[in-house]
């Protein structure tokens, strides 16, 4: 009778999970059939897998589905990445938390003030060559030498003095994959080929047939699906484009040339392969305890390539991305060894509401899926017209079209707005809030808001 009841609790607690993610599937194709989202969604428990889909596509032109192997930028996760390679040359002795620049870089400036340690909590006052230098924007899809990057950043005048205070720049990032490179006379590929990839077995094995002194031998062969390089996406090698959704059509993004990233933002991976990566960093196969909790120290809101957010009273590491129209997002909770990573290759919803939504439905929490609905054109019409700011010097123009809004500014294309609730529309692309009022709407981007009114 006791094995009845043993048997009777696991299959209930199984169908139970079942159902928990059969609800987060339902959520993530809503989102795709309505044009919110194209990506895909690994969940990890411990070793073990336990969710992962692909949805959409990554070559809408050819109609290539996505699917569980698919390969997509990660954008700023590379970084923790590169922190890790850079903890492990600490553990080797060839490097230290408070090595100075100078030893490398001696022409920067404040490189003799400048440490190791700073680069990695983002403390060096150095500018971001990537986000605020509108130069690298307009040649974005060309080849850059990393001396040509390094002169660049070697030019700037500091914005504050190092150690002072935490400002995110992926030129620190970059530099720290120049020195991973001097230091072992190795490329930064080699390095996360050899230092990560292969210790965490981030990849495939296929039996290959190779030719030998002695014929032909069947080999189970690894194959890396986390990998940095500077060639164009391959969609035919299961890489994915990115896209934006111009209110009728999946568009394909501007592709960057992964040059420019490069140690800061340039790495290829799956979702599986980052839940992987990650509990391997928590669990001891990549770095030693002390060196994880230096990582895990957070100063200022960021650690060593780690940030810490909050779900309830659960409290996640991991670190977001974006690059092109890629959005990624890598989390870890380790009094669970959960962890679990969402990649959007396609978005027109806000990530963090997706992420909301997947995290809620998996801790059996109440998650109502969002309503998409078209407006009244004449509900919409009381929105539009042309609006100006005393904040920005750029006027933006409100129309309607077939039941939804859109947005344009000046000399720029027009972008759909999507509902969210009562008046807040979204465009989740650029992380653009517009909250409208009688004649006026505030525009809330980047932790900014400018408000504007109707001329």
């Amino acid at each position: 009778m006791k094995k009845l009841v043993l048997f009777v609790f696991a299959f209930s607690s199984f169908t139970f999970a079942q159902d928990k993610f059969t609800k987060i599937d339902s959520l993530l194709n809503y989102l795709y059939e309505n044009n919110k989202f194209m990506g895909s969604l690994t969940i990890r428990e411990g070793e073990n897998v336990v969710f992962n889909k692909a949805y959409g596509l990554t070559d809408v032109e050819k109609e290539i589905k996505a699917d569980r192997l698919t390969r997509y930028k990660i954008g700023s996760i590379s970084k923790t990445f590169t922190a890790v390679m850079i903890m492990q040359l600490i553990e080797e002795k060839k490097i230290g938390l408070q090595t100075k620049l100078a030893r490398f870089y001696p022409k920067m400036a404040n490189a003799e003030k400048i440490s190791i340690y700073d680069l990695l909590h983002h403390r060096t006052g150095i500018v971001d060559f990537v986000n605020q230098d509108t130069t690298f924007h307009k040649v974005i899809d060309k080849k850059h030498s990393k001396e040509a990057i390094l002169n660049v950043i070697t030019a700037y005048e500091p914005v504050f003095e190092p150690g002072s205070k935490y400002e995110y720049s992926n030129s620190n990032y970059f530099i720290l994959g120049c020195i991973i490179e001097k230091l072992t006379k190795k490329s930064y590929a080699e390095n996360l080929q050899i230092r990560i990839v292969k210790k965490a077995e981030l990849g495939t094995f296929e039996n290959k047939t190779e030719m030998t002194d002695k014929g032909a031998v069947l080999n189970n062969v690894f194959i890396p699906t986390t990998y940095y390089k500077e060639e164009a996406t391959n969609t035919a090698n299961k890489e994915s484009y990115s896209y934006y959704f111009n209110g009728t059509n999946w568009v394909k993004s501007l592709e960057n040339h992964n040059s420019i990233p490069f140690s800061s933002g340039g790495i290829t991976s799956t979702t599986a392969d980052l839940t992987k990566f990650i509990y391997a960093l928590f669990n001891g196969k990549l770095i030693k305890q002390t060196s994880l909790d230096q990582m895990k120290e957070i100063k200022e809101g960021y650690g060593k390539a780690l940030i810490q957010f909050p779900f309830g009273e659960r409290r996640f590491y991991g670190h977001g991305g974006r690059i092109e129209n890629f959005n990624s997002m890598l989390g870890y909770y380790p009094a669970e060894k959960l962890s679990f990573s969402l990649i959007t290759n396609g978005d027109n919803y806000i990530q963090n509401d997706i992420t909301i939504g997947i995290l809620s439905i998996y801790y059996k929490m109440p998650f109502p899926f969002p309503q998409f609905m078209k407006m009244d054109a004449t509900e919409l019409a009381k929105f539009t017209g042309t609006y100006i700011s005393k904040d920005l010097p750029i006027k933006i123009t409100i129309s309607e079209k077939n039941g939804e809004l859109f947005a344009q500014a000046t000399g720029q294309s027009a972008f759909p707005l999507t509902f969210r609730e009562e008046k807040t529309f979204v465009f989740a692309a650029a992380g653009i809030e517009m909250v409208f009022e009688d004649n006026s709407f505030v525009l809330n981007q980047g932790g900014m808001k400018f408000n504007f009114t109707k001329e």
